[in-house]
């Protein structure tokens, strides 16, 4: 099949370059060049725009950083809705709020082309692993002509409902994962104190009902102190942030989620905000610090 592919980041360059092992071609853009130049020399093709990269081709991705992003590369003044013909299917791998998934469809279908909102889980590992868990939404028709691209990119791929499904079901597992991490922290830095051995406590509670995908992935990242991002802070609270508006419009009280959202906040303002998600931990540690200097 052939792709485009809009939005080579952390997570979009490698989601690429597995279409690309999977024998699919693309048509990538990206605003910094430097990805682009990565996957030109692996065989891709460099679209000139963003509404370059839906003409001449099957299916069309884009994995951007938030709603406004999306609105205005899919339907702006120079979106993709002007170039793209009948027939494409629109792939949305972004993190975004379901109203604008269904927004964007909405004005796509119009055209004649098939949405899907498809977010991923995973962070960068699962991502250039292959193994991303891909939640989606939209018609089962456009799904199916997705699974060969969803095949390449992850190991789960799961049609949750129509159009705003895909980032409901997003939103709701970065609410658990985010509140996963604070307490991982929290107690992590009970252990800390206590002059107990982080590593031999996390071997002890791992194969037992705290283990957990976060465990395994973030402690080591804690233990290290290594913070170099596969999900930054700033996108977290920006997921946070979106669950909070959609819960607001449903009548929701979120206690948890504002305040694992105003803890990572608090990291975003002391300039943190570029970090892996996992460095939450260091708002116990400096908490506790100036606790008792």
């Amino acid at each position: 099949m052939k792709v485009g592919f809009i939005g080579l980041g952390i997570m979009g360059k490698p989601m690429a370059m597995n279409l690309m092992k999977a024998g699919h071609s693309l048509k990538v853009y990206n605003r910094s060049k430097g990805a682009v130049k990565e996957l030109v020399a692996l065989g891709a093709e460099e679209a000139i725009s963003h509404g370059d990269a839906a003409v001449g081709v099957d299916a069309l991705i884009t994995m951007l950083p938030d709603s406004p992003d999306v609105k205005s590369v899919m339907i702006g003044e120079e979106g993709v809705v002007n170039y793209a013909k009948k027939g494409l299917l629109y792939i949305d791998m972004s993190s975004i709020l379901p109203e604008v998934s269904k927004e964007v469809g909405s004005a796509l279908k119009e055209k004649g082309i098939d949405m899907l909102d498809a977010p991923v889980s995973g962070g960068d590992l699962g991502a250039i692993a292959g193994t991303l868990a891909i939640m989606a939404g939209g018609e089962k028709s456009a799904f199916q002509r997705a699974l060969p691209l969803f095949k390449a990119m992850g190991s789960s791929y799961v049609l949750v409902g129509p159009l705003g499904s895909g980032n409901t079901a997003k939103l709701t597992n970065n609410m658990i994962v985010a509140g996963n991490i604070a307490i991982l922290s929290e107690a992590l830095m009970l252990c800390k104190e206590s002059g107990t051995d982080l590593t031999k406590v996390l071997d002890a509670i791992r194969g037992g009902s705290a283990g957990s995908a976060v465990l395994e992935t973030k402690s080591p990242k804690i233990l290290k102190k290594d913070y170099k991002p596969g999900f930054k802070i700033d996108l977290h609270i920006k997921d946070l942030k979106n669950a909070q508006i959609t819960g607001g419009k449903l009548g929701l009280h979120m206690p948890i989620t504002d305040l694992t959202s105003s803890l990572y906040e608090t990291l975003s303002k002391e300039g943190l905000g570029e970090m892996d998600h996992s460095a939450l931990f260091t708002y116990f540690e400096n908490m506790h610090h100036e606790k008792n200097s």
